[in-house]
């Protein structure tokens, strides 16, 4: 997974957020004609040509006046700029070349990260000669799209995808020392856990959320265990994330999850798992990386016989489909199965790098297709010829058969059960592919 980072700025009104959810393939961002309505940044990962990337939505504000706007524009711009690769800088041709614009293209010009230049609503041949003003910012990089059309997002997307540099060889990356990423919301114990783990109070521990400002690195060497821990900034309910520092370190957070092989979700017991837990857990299953649930504070909850496993229970029916996960029950204050949770990493770790013999896998596979037959499609029965593993950092398997389009998603997640019931993938997000035979 590429820690390529993409921030699209850009006045308010300009189409940001319905740019956003078409590079996301999703509607995650609210989309309204009133200017201002994304208050919050957005986060998400996107995928073309075989290259994955992050984008941020830097949301314009409503402010009191011109100059307050204009401080507030200009200070999220120079964060995005410091920290992602590329900027995408938004506008639009019915309203023209604002002095905001301006402002920013004064900003970004002085920038040595690759700027492109957008300009939207470009829908018809008309608006197409208004958008030629726009040359006049002095931009190499520009593109008239339609974000809500999607008409020349392509374009841009291919002017993105050559910046990101290929995945390096697995070859290399398997040499190198397995990285775990300790994420979660702010003031779960995210610190406590590292100071636990290393003995000794290598970050500042503090009830004040947002403490760890940056992403911390630690190279452990102990019991016959060598890995390195990265220990990142909380990643705060977006509508909570007023001061920019804390934006600055949201980025650093989801940075430092493409660093990893393995993510370790810290859940705080008593608050239970919340809708940005599951938007965290998504993002590090889509990046493809392996995931242990760590619930700390576990010594704060009150139990009974069964309290464990019915909380566990309730977790996994959260994250279904994928429920084959690691749930471990901490306390990073009182040392309690700390170094469980290190041991079920290096085991999600030895899962995402599993290679599975071609043989054994047809073996067990196409028995479980005899078993179970993809339904027919159009008359036609779907055969599956042939099994075969992918060389990609993430477990990924082709299947072979006669109408792979025609494969439908129930399917493929019947398969998908069966593999992880006959082989030791506990942790780690699968890709299945269907190819023509």
């Amino acid at each position: 997974m590429s820690g390529f980072t993409v921030a699209i700025t850009g006045r308010p009104n300009v189409g940001k957020s319905t740019l956003f959810n078409r590079l996301l393939e999703q509607r995650k961002a609210i989309v309204d004609n009133q200017s201002g309505v994304t208050r919050d940044r957005q986060y998400g990962v996107a995928d073309w040509n075989g290259k994955n990337f992050n984008i941020i939505d830097t949301g314009g504000f409503v402010p009191e006046s011109d100059d307050v706007f204009e401080q507030e524009i200009k200070k999220q711009v120079l964060i995005a700029v410091e920290e992602a690769n590329a900027v995408i800088f938004m506008t639009d041709t019915v309203t023209g070349i604002t002095t905001l614009d301006e402002s920013m293209a004064d900003l970004l010009r002085r920038s040595v990260k690759p700027v492109f230049l957008v300009v939207n609503k470009v829908d018809n041949s008309d608006r197409l000669l208004e958008a030629a003003e726009f040359y006049s910012l002095g931009f190499d990089n520009i593109y008239f799209i339609s974000a809500m059309s999607g008409s020349g997002t392509g374009e841009l997307l291919d002017a993105i995808a050559e910046l990101i540099p290929k995945a390096e060889d697995e070859e290399e990356s398997g040499k190198s020392l397995p990285k775990f990423a300790i994420i979660g919301q702010p003031n779960v114990g995210k610190s406590s856990l590292l100071n636990a783990l290393v003995g000794s109070e290598r970050t500042i521990v503090s009830e004040i959320a947002g403490t760890t400002r940056d992403s911390i690195h630690t190279h452990y060497n102990l019991y016959n265990k060598e890995f390195v821990l990265i220990d990142t900034a909380g990643i705060r309910r977006k509508t909570k994330v007023h001061e920019d520092l804390e934006f600055y370190s949201v980025i650093r957070a989801i940075k430092a999850m493409d660093e990893a092989d393995v993510c370790l979700l810290l859940l705080d017991a008593e608050k239970g798992l919340t809708a940005q837990d599951l938007n965290i857990f998504s993002l590090a299953v889509k990046k493809g990386k392996g995931v242990v649930i760590v619930v700390n504070k576990w010594d704060l909850v009150d139990k009974e016989t069964n309290t464990s496993r019915d909380y566990e229970a309730k977790l996994k029916e959260r994250f279904a489909p994928f429920t084959d996960l690691p749930i471990i029950f901490i306390s990073a204050k009182e040392k309690t199965r700390i170094f469980k949770v290190i041991e079920t990493a290096l085991e999600v770790f030895e899962n995402r790098s599993r290679k599975i013999p071609t043989s054994k896998l047809n073996d067990v596979m196409l028995k479980a297709v005899e078993s179970y037959h993809a339904p027919v499609v159009r008359g036609n029965a779907i055969k599956i010829k042939y099994v075969s593993q992918l060389p990609t950092p993430v477990p990924s398997f082709a299947f072979f058969s006669n109408y792979p389009d025609d494969i439908k998603q129930p399917y493929r997640n019947y398969l998908e059960n069966q593999m992880r019931k006959s082989f030791p993938l506990e942790g780690v997000p699968i890709r299945i592919y269907f190819r023509k035979k």
